[in-house]
C-alpha cells in the first residue's frame, strides 16, 4: 500500500496530469538518447561531442518548456511565451547547422544529418505545439518548419532529391509530434475541465438542498407569523377598547399559533419534513447520473414503517451527496431490503461506490457533506439519527476498491405508521 498509495490516493485529473508530465520528462531522454548518441556515434570527434552537447542542451529546453506549458494548459500559469520563442528558435538553428554540416561535410552520412534535422524540429514543434490552443496554429507551425527546411536546404546548395527527402521527414516528424502534444494538451483540458463540472454539480445538489430547505422553512412561517401579527395588532386594539376578555383569548391563539410554529420548525430542520425513502432513491438516481455515475437502485417490494423510511432516506441523501463532492466514482449503487435469518426484522441499506480513493469522508460520507457542518450531519449525524430507532451504520473500504455505507434498522423498533 505505501508503494501504491501516492498513485491510489490521486483523483483522475491528478493521475492523468502526472502520467502526461512524465511522458514529457521520458521524451527529453528519448531526445537525447535518439538524436544525440545517433549523431555522436557516426560524427567525428570532437565535433560529435559537441552535437550531443547541443541536442542534450535542447532536449532539456524542451523538458522545462513541456512543464511550464502543461501548467498553463491547467491554468495555473500564464503562457511561456519567451520559452516557446527560445525552444522554437533553438530548434530552427541546430536543424540549419545540421544541414550545414552535411553540406559542407560534417555529419559522416545521410542519416545522421537526417536524424538531427527531424528530430530537433519535431521535438521542438512538440514543445511549442503544447502553449497553443488552435489546431490552425498548429498545423501553421508544421506548414512552416517544412517550408523553412526546403528553402535553408536549396539554398545551401542540397540537391533537388535531398531537399525532398529532408522536408518529408521534418512534415512526418513534425505532424507526428504535434498531434501527440496537441491530443495531450486537449484531454488534459478536459479531464480538469470535467472535474470542475462535476464539482459544480455537487455543489448545486448541496444549494438545491439548502432552497429546499428554505422553501420549506418559508411555507412554514410565512403563514403563522402573519397570523400572528394580525391577531397581536386586534389583540392590542380590542384591549384598548376595553374588550379585555376578547383580546385575552386571541393572545391565546397567538401562543397557540407561536408553539404550533416553533413545533414546525423544529420539525424542518430535523427531518426536511421526514424525507421519504423512496423519493430519495429517484433523486440519487437522477443526481448522479447528470454527475456522470452510473448508479444503480434496487428497493425490495416491502412496506417500511415512516420514521424508518426518514432515516433510511438520510443515509441515501447524505451519501449520494458526499458521493459527488468528495469520492472519485465512476459506479454507484444502492439497495434496500428486508434481512433474513439472524438479522431477521431489520430493514437494510445499502451505498457502495467505487470511489474510495479518498478514505471515509472522501468516498462515503465526511461530516458536515449536505446542509452545513457541525452536529447533525456527516457519518455521525446519520449515527444518531439511526441510534435513535436502535439502529446502526457501517462505513469502510470493502474489496475491489469500493466504499461501502450499510445502514440497519429494525423495522419493529419504529412502532406504527406505515408508509410506501
Amino acid at each position: 500500500m505505501r508503494l501504491t498509495g501516492w498513485w491510489s490516493r490521486r483523483s483522475n485529473p491528478e493521475k492523468v496530469e502526472l502520467y502526461t508530465r512524465w511522458s514529457y520528462h521520458l521524451f527529453v531522454l528519448l531526445e537525447v538518447a535518439s538524436i544525440g548518441l545517433g549523431v555522436l556515434g557516426r560524427t567525428p570527434m570532437p565535433l560529435g561531442g559537441w552535437l550531443f552537447l547541443l541536442v542534450g542542451a535542447h532536449a532539456v529546453l524542451g523538458g522545462v518548456l513541456a512543464s511550464r506549458a502543461l501548467d498553463w494548459t491547467v491554468g495555473r500559469r500564464a503562457r511561456p511565451d519567451r520559452l516557446m520563442v527560445a525552444h522554437g528558435v533553438a530548434s530552427c538553428v541546430l536543424a540549419a547547422v545540421a544541414l550545414a554540416l552535411f553540406r559542407f561535410g560534417g555529419p559522416g552520412d545521410l542519416e545522421a544529418a537526417a536524424t538531427m534535422v527531424v528530430g530537433t524540429l519535431a521535438f521542438g514543434i512538440g514543445g511549442v505545439v503544447l502553449g497553443l490552443a488552435r489546431t490552425r496554429h498548429m498545423l501553421g507551425l508544421v506548414l512552416a518548419a517544412g517550408a523553412g527546411t526546403a528553402v535553408v536546404g536549396l539554398g545551401l546548395g542540397l540537391r533537388p532529391e535531398e531537399v525532398l527527402g529532408f522536408t518529408v521527414g521534418v512534415l512526418i516528424g513534425s505532424v507526428f509530434l504535434a498531434a501527440t502534444s496537441g491530443f495531450s494538451g486537449w484531454l488534459l483540458r478536459a479531464v480538469w475541465e470535467l472535474d470542475a463540472a462535476r464539482e459544480l454539480q455537487a455543489r448545486l445538489a448541496v444549494a438545491e438542498e439548502r432552497l429546499r430547505f428554505g422553501r420549506d422553512l418559508h411555507d412554514v412561517m410565512g403563514r403563522n407569523l402573519s397570523v400572528i401579527a394580525l391577531k397581536s395588532e386586534l389583540a392590542v386594539q380590542l384591549a384598548r377598547r376595553g374588550k379585555t376578555e376578547t383580546a385575552v383569548d386571541q393572545m391565546a391563539e397567538v401562543q397557540r399559533l407561536a408553539q404550533e410554529s416553533q413545533r414546525e420548525v423544529r420539525d424542518v430542520v430535523r427531518g426536511y419534513r421526514e424525507a421519504d425513502l423512496y423519493t430519495e432513491l429517484e433523486g440519487a438516481r437522477s443526481v448522479l447520473a447528470a454527475a456522470g455515475i452510473a448508479c444503480t437502485v434496487t428497493a425490495a417490494d416491502v412496506e417500511l414503517p415512516a420514521r424508518v423510511q426518514s432515516a433510511l432516506a438520510w443515509v441515501v441523501r447524505e451519501g449520494t451527496t458526499n458521493v459527488l463532492r468528495h469520492g472519485d466514482a465512476r459506479r454507484c449503487s444502492v439497495s434496500v431490503s428486508v434481512a433474513v435469518g439472524p438479522e431477521e426484522g431489520c430493514a437494510v441499506l445499502v451505498v457502495e461506490n467505487d470511489g474510495a480513493g479518498g478514505g471515509a469522508d472522501a468516498a462515503g460520507g465526511g461530516a458536515g457533506a449536505v446542509a452545513g457542518e457541525g452536529p447533525g450531519t456527516g457519518l455521525a449525524g446519520l449515527r444518531e439519527r439511526l441510534a435513535a430507532l436502535d439502529g446502526t451504520l457501517e462505513a469502510g473500504r470493502v474489496s475491489g476498491g469500493r466504499f461501502r455505507v450499510t445502514a440497519r434498522v429494525p423495522v419493529s423498533a419504529a412502532g406504527a405508521g406505515v408508509a410506501r
